[in-house]
């Protein structure tokens, strides 16, 4: 069952850590693909902008008819060959606002950007036309975030002195952002679709530990009830064939004697039956209790005095030290007196082999409340013990020893009585040095 556990823990834990890999898989590559994507827009738009451009050179140029080679020009020709450009009859802002519009076009509206007009590199003028103040930094860092985009403008009639060969650089900012905002919806869907297969693989091992678990107490349920059961019903049966025997027949005195062992070992068997549906009933609130002005003092009195003996066997004593000066509570007599009982025997139950018991309950009002306090110097409990004690057939483990008795159904009892009697209950314990049960319950303010 343990390997089966750790096989079945390992195969989950592998196919989680596969679906991981495979949604990282799939966001990296949804990032390139659509990083293509954008830089193919931007490829797309400088294009249109650039085709745009010779259309407007081309219907807006100034004839030249006199055929002078270019080296020939003298320096004062620079305005008139200047005056067929772009940068002579475009303002900066008006390049700047086709460009935008194109940006827009190709849905990059988010996107920003630098750009540069210049002539042919050849040209004996200064080549640089027009360039946003960034220009030159953002064409430096084009190799990390930018994507940058080159396009002629050549406008295939007339001479190079007509109309001189132009270029529009236009570097796009930041346009990994972008990339990353547009795949905001795929990856938050696939930190939640992760994180709800996380949850699921918490949940499915927990579920596993639980079953686990009740599979452990359902075995030493039947375990501990087997061998609670199966005493008395050997004694009885010992008990009936004695009974048979002709000398037992004829004796008056040890028929009554083996009577009433079977009496003793029914009502034993009667109790721990009694017990098991208690708790099942506490569990499914199917308890109806019968809630009178109770005096705990009296109970408490009542229920110490009838371990008197036992605590004499094993050279204990009990000490009472019931300093409330109001102990009437609202409760249910019976179960109550169960409660007491429990604790008291628990206290018996896990004490120290050849060391005197020494039980201690205490009293106090605080406020409107009675506080009960039952101390002894038992064997204790670990930290983990005290976490579980109170749980449903839960049981101390105390190594090879099973010679304490029970379902693990006693603390759960005390705890669905006190719950049911509105009050609370925790535990103090030390291992090797005793326990401290601390009860609170609201007092009875109707009665006087």
């Amino acid at each position: 069952m343990k390997k089966l556990f750790v096989l079945i823990t390992v195969l989950i834990s592998l196919s989680l850590l596969g679906i991981i890999l495979f949604q990282v898989s799939w966001l990296k590559n949804a990032a390139i693909l659509r990083e293509d994507q954008v830089r193919q827009k931007i490829d797309n738009a400088v294009n249109e902008v650039g085709l745009e451009l010779i259309q407007f050179k081309t219907q807006y140029s100034t004839p030249y008819n006199n055929d002078i080679p270019l080296s020939l020009l003298p320096r004062s020709a620079h305005d008139f060959f200047k005056r067929n450009t772009i940068h002579a009859k475009m303002s900066h802002q008006k390049l700047y606002d086709w460009i935008r519009k194109a940006f827009d076009r190709a849905g990059l509206e988010e996107l920003d950007f630098e750009f540069m007009l210049m002539l042919r590199s050849d040209q004996p003028f200064d080549p640089v036309e027009k360039q946003t103040p960034n220009y030159v930094q953002a064409k430096a860092d084009t190799i990390h975030n930018y994507s940058g985009k080159g396009v002629g403008i050549v406008v295939s009639s007339g001479s190079a002195f007509e109309n001189p060969d132009e270029a529009l650089f236009v570097v796009a900012l930041d346009y990994k952002k972008l990339v990353l905002r547009s795949l905001t919806g795929s990856i938050l869907l696939a930190i939640l679709f992760t994180l709800v297969i996380i949850a699921a693989f918490f949940v499915t091992v927990y579920t596993m530990l639980r079953q686990k678990k009740l599979g452990e107490i359902k075995n030493d349920f039947i375990n501990n009830m087997t061998h609670e059961f199966k005493t008395p019903i050997a004694t009885i049966s010992l008990a009936v064939d004695a009974l048979k025997n002709e000398k037992v027949v004829s004796n008056r005195e040890r028929m009554s004697y083996f009577s009433g062992i079977i009496k003793e070992e029914n009502q034993r068997m009667n109790k721990q039956v009694e017990a098991i549906l208690k708790a099942s009933q506490f569990e499914k609130q199917e308890v109806e209790l019968d809630k009178t002005p109770v005096h705990v003092h009296e109970i408490i009195k009542l229920v110490a005095g009838k371990f008197l003996l036992q605590l004499q066997e094993k050279n204990g004593r009990a000490e009472l030290a019931l300093g409330a000066s109001n102990d009437l509570i609202k409760g249910d007599e019976v179960h109550f007196t169960n409660l007491v009982n429990n604790l008291i025997d628990n206290a018996v139950k896990y004490s120290k082999e050849n060391v005197p018991i020494h039980l201690k309950i205490t009293s106090y009002n605080s406020g409107e409340k009675l506080i009960l306090k039952f101390e002894d110097n038992g064997i204790g409990m670990t930290k983990e013990t005290q976490k579980r004690v109170f749980e449903k057939f839960y049981r101390a483990h105390t190594g090879n020893l099973h010679n304490v008795k029970g379902f693990g159904l006693g603390l759960n009892y005390v705890k669905s009585v006190t719950h049911s009697h509105n009050g609370s209950i925790k535990v103090e314990s030390a291992l090797g040095r005793g326990s401290i049960f601390t009860l609170e319950f609201p007092l009875d303010t109707d009665a006087g």
